[in-house]
């Protein structure tokens, strides 16, 4: 398969990932912490909140859930921690404060618990000579071994350098936009990003794993008050896209030097910023294109998804392209074959082109319109997918080289 062509060594260059946590914060002073809440609650923001812990860590406490009931920074309220070094979360937790402190307890243990009890009130108390914390909800009570706190990192707060006041709809929208063209690669930092930058009316992300690259621009309603750019993990800007709920009106970005944090409601999530020089996407397009042609985005779209069946164990899709038509076809030995035809306004000398069918789906998904165009120049260079409604979204495709 082709690649995305390298522009001023970026694929040579080595980035640089910085860690959020790389400041002086003060942990809390661990006492005895009695609380009590129901467990509707409890659960609910249990399972957002472990869903950042960490799974692979060798510091057990990066597996935990930090609780923090009153005392310091928390005064009066309680909160729920979990990070993986990458991404942070903290998310309130409406409680019954009888004795303030901080403990860490195991996060999927503790979820696995909580889903178990009957509805109604439930209670939590550390017992420090037990080096556990007992849980009371109904008639059940478990005894549960805590983490070392002083293991847990202290989270950024929020606020930043730079903090702009973004409306949440078209923020969340453009990520969904671009975030599966991010790579999974953490061999290839950079890559693992979204360029997100945002200045003036103008919101735009940028997302490429060097195989497809995503472009979408968005207009703000409102000129922001402020602006940034920042190469953010996919990963974090996914769960952002969880986090915010369709009444959510705003989100708060706050962006330090190699951090940035995002606060939704009373939650905050915190990511560090990826380091290096992001591809210039502007060079990685095309000037000029051979064909032009609008076609219907959800008519192709079927069809891909259908053909796509068939295009296992890494076989292309194939598009043939004759006067008044193309041909959707894939075929894979020992499984099998399938084409389909669809009407489309070409026009010139035949040719037959292969791409990926799992990211020609995603491009046509992605593109969001009724109509798309689709620019192509040759087999062997890539094409475009740009949105026919003028909402800014471009999805430039490598193709794979086939075999006669």
């Amino acid at each position: 398969m082709c690649r995305l062509p390298a522009t001023s060594g970026f694929f040579a260059r080595c980035a640089h990932v910085n860690s959020p946590y790389d400041f002086e914060h003060p942990f809390l002073e661990v006492s005895i912490v009695k609380l009590s809440t129901s467990t509707s609650e409890l659960l609910a923001q249990l399972q957002t909140v472990s869903r950042v812990a960490s799974t692979r860590s060798a510091v057990q406490a990066l597996s935990g859930v930090q609780i923090v009931a009153g005392g310091g920074e928390s005064d009066g309220r309680v909160e729920m921690r979990a990070t993986d070094m990458e991404v942070g979360l903290r998310v309130p937790l409406e409680a019954r404060i009888e004795r303030p402190g901080t403990v860490v307890l195991p996060g999927r243990l503790m979820l696995d618990v909580v889903r178990t009890l009957r509805s109604g009130d439930v209670s939590l108390e550390l017992r420090a000579a037990e080096q556990d914390v007992e849980i009371v909800g109904g008639t059940a009570r478990f005894h549960i071994r805590t983490l070392r706190t002083e293991d847990f990192p202290p989270l950024p707060e929020p606020g930043g350098d730079q903090v702009v006041g973004m409306p949440a709809p078209a923020f969340v929208d453009t990520i969904a936009r671009v975030s599966r063209s991010a790579s999974r690669d953490e061999t290839r930092p950079i890559l693992t990003g979204i360029l997100v930058s945002a200045q003036g009316d103008e919101l735009r992300m940028v997302a490429t794993d060097s195989y497809r690259l995503s472009v979408k621009e968005t207009r703000l309603d409102t000129p922001l008050e402020g602006g940034f750019e920042a190469n953010v993990p996919a990963r974090a800007l996914d769960e952002l896209g969880r986090l915010v709920r369709d009444d959510v009106e705003e989100i708060r970005i706050g962006v330090r030097a190699n951090q940035v944090v995002f606060e939704v409601g009373g939650v905050a999530l915190s990511s560090r910023l990826i380091d290096g020089q992001f591809p210039n996407y502007r060079q990685l397009l095309p000037e000029a294109y051979e064909h032009e042609l609008t076609v219907s985005r959800e008519e192709l779209l079927e069809v891909v998804r259908r053909i796509s069946l068939m295009a296992q164990k890494n076989a292309p899709l194939r598009l043939s392209f004759t006067d008044g038509e193309v041909r959707v076809s894939a075929q894979t030995p020992d499984v099998g074959e399938a084409s389909e035809p669809l009407p489309i306004p070409f026009g010139g000398e035949p040719f037959e082109i292969g791409f990926n069918p799992d990211f020609l789906t995603v491009g046509l998904e992605s593109a969001g319109a009724e109509q798309v165009v689709l620019k192509l120049i040759s087999p062997l260079r890539p094409g475009l997918i740009e949105s026919a409604d003028g909402s800014g979204f471009l999805y430039l495709i490598m193709p794979i080289r086939l075999n006669v």
